[in-house]
């Protein structure tokens, strides 16, 4: 049986994790409605006391750090931190503080910093997983809060995705819940590049989907579209080997055309009617150059890829820790 199985009729144990960098303008506010809205889930029954915020820092350079101190010991027993020793990016951050959270949470509910995702569906995510379900996806049910630009580049990311043969859920980023055996299982995957949007759907277990409607954007997004461009292709090169195979179906299509040229080429010679053929010729060089370099550096992405998961690096390094003490754990 998957979720959660309640054997004491007390209420799961809920951890909300956040990855921040130069989060400093917002950080503040924002864990305090997350902790506010643990609150409400508390006098609801719904999640135990002793749920925690943690807040994870990924090498900020502003006073993130200081505020998440703060926070802490302000509620030692609510907020909880984690710093990472270098910047590593929003999915390594995302997947240290899930890591972190596995070992006292039976729930875990990733979010991002700015609370665009609504957190009134939070309780519709704990449901889901007192039902059974291992993993919950907040998926948006539409995006008229998206610019034109915003909108258009997502749909193409997802769709790109899809066509690549990379299985993700539609409309879904970040905004998710995860049991600890889903945890558990997701700490099994050693990827050095991490997609964690395409990894979490390999998991398997019961699954569900609750969907909301995102809130503006109160500031400029993080996620430029030369970002969501580098994650797509981080995506597509983690998960598919179908940029590979359409190489080699190029290269097929490229000597069949060969050898129809060629064809042409003798039937001109011997029929004498040869001319000068600058221009075909510099047209053919051209086009077969720029075939042999995309595909050079197409398989050269995913020999880099390989370079990087046989070194085995770590995928983070954690700096300082706010934890909790055993006078904080109440889990009535």
């Amino acid at each position: 049986m998957g979720g959660f199985r309640n054997m004491t009729n007390q209420p799961p144990v809920l951890a909300i994790v956040v990855p921040c960098y130069n989060e400093s303008s917002i950080l503040a506010d924002s864990a305090r409605t997350l902790s506010g809205k643990l609150d409400e889930m508390n006098r609801s029954g719904l999640v135990a006391a002793s749920s925690t915020v943690l807040l994870v820092d990924d090498g900020s350079t502003d006073e993130t750090w200081r505020i998440i101190t703060d926070l802490h010991r302000e509620a030692p027993g609510r907020f909880l931190g984690l710093r990472l020793a270098a910047n590593r990016g929003h999915q390594a951050a995302l997947l240290a503080g899930l890591m972190e959270a596995m070992g006292h949470a039976d729930a875990v509910i990733s979010i991002d910093a700015d609370l665009q995702d609504d957190i009134a569906v939070m309780p519709e995510f704990v449901k889901e997983f007192q039902s059974g379900h291992d993993i919950v996806y907040g998926v948006r049910s539409d995006r008229t809060t998206d610019t034109f630009l915003k909108r258009t580049s997502a749909q193409c990311f997802y769709r790109l995705l899809a066509w690549m043969g990379v299985k993700t859920v539609y409309n879904h980023a970040d905004y998710r819940l995860m049991s600890a055996r889903a945890l558990a299982a997701l700490s099994e995957y050693r990827e050095v590049n991490l997609y964690l949007r395409g990894l979490v759907p390999l998991i398997g277990f019961r699954q569900a989907i609750v969907t909301y409607r995102r809130k503006a954007a109160v500031r400029p997004t993080q996620y430029t579209l030369a970002k969501m461009l580098l994650l797509a292709w981080d995506g597509i090169t983690s998960f598919s080997v179908r940029p590979i195979r359409m190489i080699t179906l190029v290269g097929i299509l490229a000597l069949v055309c060969c050898i129809v040229l060629l064809g042409y080429v003798l039937y001109s010679k011997l029929f004498g009617y040869t001319v000068d053929g600058w221009t075909s010729l510099a047209a053919i060089v051209l086009f077969f150059s720029g075939v042999q370099l995309v595909s050079i550096g197409v398989i050269g992405e995913y020999i880099a890829k390989t370079y990087m998961e046989v070194k085995q690096r770590p995928r983070y390094l954690v700096s300082e820790r706010l934890e909790l003490c055993d006078k904080d754990v109440d889990r009535t």
